[in-house]
């Protein structure tokens, strides 16, 4: 059967991708074949790495603290943002189960499946 040239391609990062998205999506893609549903996730992440990069180049020159329409002083709210997207980041990239090292086989080895609930505990032994 003859090889498909395209087989080995990466897949296309996404247009709205700026230079953070387009990195994030090639480190990953160069090693590792995704599903659909793992793409989307996958450029979910870049579109969140995207929007953080934005927010940084913000935050430089910005100050910690703001007055509220209250006059009360708050945390700037780029700084709450950028915290909360990088939250976003972290779970985005958890539930793609990237490959934390190789086996001792030398294969990608990705973090371990949580199990669903056992169910409710009781006292063993009483029926």
């Amino acid at each position: 059967m003859p090889s498909d040239p395209n087989h080995d391609a990466l897949p296309e990062p996404p247009e709205e991708l700026k230079e953070r998205g387009r990195d994030l999506w090639t480190s990953v893609l160069v090693d590792l074949e995704l599903e659909e549903h793992e793409l989307a996730l996958l450029r979910a992440a870049c579109v969140t790495a995207d929007l953080m990069q934005t927010l940084a180049e913000e935050l430089v020159d910005a100050p910690t603290k703001t007055t509220n329409a209250r006059g009360d002083e708050v945390a700037n709210p780029v700084f709450v943002e950028y915290r909360q997207q990088s939250q976003s980041l972290s779970r985005l990239l958890a539930s793609l189960r990237l490959p934390s090292g190789l086996t001792e086989g030398g294969e990608l080895k990705r973090p371990q499946r949580r199990g669903a609930a056992r169910g409710s505990y009781g006292i063993r032994g009483l029926a």
